[in-house]
């Protein structure tokens, strides 16, 4: 290639001196023809790899089933490879042109050389989001944190480009810089500690499995709630339930606590856990007119008769003395409140009855005596999760006075 060059830039000089020019004219006069082909002959280049590179490709890729060469051409590969094949020449094509001219041989070379490098990276940038694209849109590795990878990889290419531009620039060896650079490492550590931070936590998180874009989580310290849209190299973006975007750095994930929803949205139901406050002073012994009236609601009226008739066994085999309610076993009030709650959960058509259903008496707290419902909906939408809660609570606190019990609430007003 250095001998066509040599043909195509060399052949001007001597028809110049020819025609009776000094040297100094001849050689300043081919100088500028020799520019003008250089700049004409690059363009020609440049055109004629953009229709190969651009165009073609275009074409090719229509006609082929993967989609990485579409994602090669929107994100502007071919057309990044094209700027770089007539800058190449042009690189090569300098120090024949500039011969005689070792100072601005030195300067343009060294300007071509650093825009050559930098315009490699960015085209292996170009690959790499490609890649990335097109890993994401797998479903296997949708949710993995794939632009951490992509920017730590970016990062290293980015040190040894910054490397090979400095060589070149003030013409210290490779090898030189690099032992510098060994030297200075405490103060590139310094400087880069939230990427290195945020690339340790991002292997952390890929290992563990501990967040996924897709997932719901909450972290209180940063005001997220939401969905995670994207994981890189030092934040990872929340979009909470009221559209705001929260940002949290990737370190954060492994140093601090947060509650991933992930495990709920997978399993058959998520959970409603509520409590509601029992006023102590109404709980007491049912007697024979209150089991009357209470064997009225259909969805314990079988429990009332079967349960009554083995405690009046149990009492009359022991000679239990029942002038008195406290004496032998009775039923209560807040005990037949909560059958009839777990029998109401257990005939709810939006509980899955394959998992807990329980109505459970809490420790007793100086408001009251706390009944707790812990179920899981068989739908995990949040809206219809609310309204399945709401409307258990609906009937729970409605049918507390058919049992002359009382929900606690304080005063409104203090005398």
């Amino acid at each position: 290639m250095l001998k066509l060059l040599e043909k195509i830039f060399n052949f001007l000089y001597p028809i110049f001196r020819d025609w009776g020019m000094s040297r100094n004219v001849a050689s300043y006069t081919s100088l500028i023809f020799n520019i003008a082909i250089l700049i004409a002959l690059a363009y020609i280049i440049y055109y004629v790899a953009k229709f190969i590179l651009v165009t073609l490709t275009a074409v090719f890729a229509q006609r082929t089933k993967t989609k990485f060469d579409d994602y090669l051409i929107q994100n502007k590969t071919t057309r990044y490879t094209a700027y770089l094949i007539p800058f190449f020449f042009i690189y090569k094509a300098v120090p024949v042109i500039l011969d005689k001219y070792e100072y601005w041989e030195s300067i343009f070379g060294k300007i071509v050389g650093i825009y050559i490098v930098l315009l490699g990276l960015w085209i292996v940038r170009t690959v790499f989001n490609s890649l990335r694209d097109y890993l994401k849109q797998k479903p296997e590795y949708s949710d993995k944190p794939i632009d951490s990878f992509v920017q730590v990889i970016m990062i290293v290419l980015w040190i040894f480009g910054v490397a090979m531009i400095i060589s070149t620039l003030f013409g210290i060896k490779k090898g030189e810089l690099l032992t510098i650079l060994g030297t200075l490492s405490a103060i590139i550590i310094l400087i880069f500690r939230d990427t290195i931070l945020g690339f340790v936590s991002s292997v952390q998180v890929a290992i563990n499995d501990m967040v996924r874009i897709g997932d719901w989580i909450t972290m209180d310290k940063f005001g997220a709630d939401g969905d995670v849209i994207e994981i890189n190299l030092t934040t990872v973006k929340v979009r909470n339930f009221d559209n705001t975007i929260t940002t949290i750095p990737t370190y954060a994930l492994s140093s601090d606590s947060f509650q991933n929803w992930r495990g709920m949205q997978k399993s058959d139901g998520r959970r409603i856990k509520r409590h509601v406050l029992i006023k102590s002073s109404t709980i007491r012994f049912l007697n024979d007119e209150d089991l009357h009236q209470l064997r009225k609601v259909q969805l314990i009226t079988s429990y009332i008769d079967s349960r009554q008739a083995e405690i009046e066994k149990y009492n009359d085999l022991r000679g239990i003395d029942k002038t008195l309610s406290l004496n032998g076993r009775n039923m209560t009030n807040l005990g037949l409140f909560r059958k009839y709650i777990m029998q109401y959960l257990t005939d709810h058509p939006g509980l899955n009855k394959n998992m807990h259903i329980m109505c459970r008496q809490l420790q007793s707290t100086a408001h009251g005596v706390p009944l707790e419902i812990y179920v899981f909906s068989s739908d995990k939408r949040w809206a219809n999760y609310e309204y399945i809660m709401a409307d258990i609570f609906d009937h729970v606190m409605a049918s507390v006075r058919y049992f002359d019990l009382e929900i606690f609430e304080l005063p409104s007003t203090l005398n």
